[in-house]
């Protein structure tokens, strides 16, 4: 077991710049964003996306607005996706419930736009993230929590290296039905292999002439785990 004894805690989260090649990650501003972000998502075409989002459905851009307001004053750092190539925003997530003592963060409220779909974008965005977490902030985990429902939350944790670790039955509300809640990690030791498979993928020498990947991101990660295991 390691030695933690001159373990320090880590800062907390604070709103950042996060530039990539395909992506930029900055820091939600309600002036800047917010229409953007509801066109980004069509409008009242947000509520399907959003299905397995906790909070009731939003009638309009009001609600859309007072719901971020409620969750930045609750303490997650609402962090906000532009796409390099068009200037335009594609999606949203957060950093959420940070216990800095533990060095323990958590990556949720994550929603891509239809721009964001299949592409370089999304992964590039949850790379730039988890780099964030673990190589400038210096946190030992970080967690990618699900409702147990969500299909394509489970397969998008998977694809980006994080570890299923259980479900949490009955763990709260959503839209007034039950959620159980599936819980998803990465912590430090497995950062190297998973940041560098991430690196691998994203490198534009991976994709074709028409943008196809050569090589699936889960697939170089298995081979540099293996490679470090030898």
């Amino acid at each position: 077991m390691n030695d933690l004894s001159n373990w320090k805690p880590c800062p907390a989260p604070q709103p950042v710049t996060l530039k990539g090649r395909y992506v930029t990650i900055e820091p939600y501003d309600r002036q800047a964003h917010l229409e953007a972000l509801w066109e980004a998502f069509g409008g009242l075409a947000i509520n399907p996306q959003l299905e397995y989002f906790t909070q009731p459905y939003f009638n309009g851009i009001e609600d859309f607005d007072a719901w971020l307001q409620s969750v930045q004053k609750g303490g997650w750092v609402t962090e906000v996706f532009r796409e390099n190539a068009t200037g335009k925003v594609v999606g949203m997530a957060n950093y959420m419930r940070p216990d800095p003592a533990n060095g323990v963060v958590e990556v949720g409220g994550v929603a891509h736009s239809p721009a964001m779909k299949r592409s370089a974008l999304s992964t590039e965005v949850h790379y730039l993230m988890a780099r964030h977490v673990f190589e400038d902030l210096g946190y030992r985990r970080y967690e990618w929590k699900c409702h147990n429902d969500n299909a394509p939350s489970h397969a998008a944790a998977k694809r980006y290296g994080f570890t299923f670790e259980g479900v949490f039955r009955q763990h709260m509300l959503s839209k007034g039905k039950n959620r159980d809640t599936a819980w998803y990690s990465i912590i430090d030791k497995e950062w190297p292999v998973v940041g560098k498979a991430f690196e691998m993928w994203l490198d534009p020498a991976n994709f074709d002439a028409e943008g196809n990947q050569k090589r699936r991101l889960e697939d170089i990660r298995a081979e540099l785990g293996k490679a470090a295991k030898a």
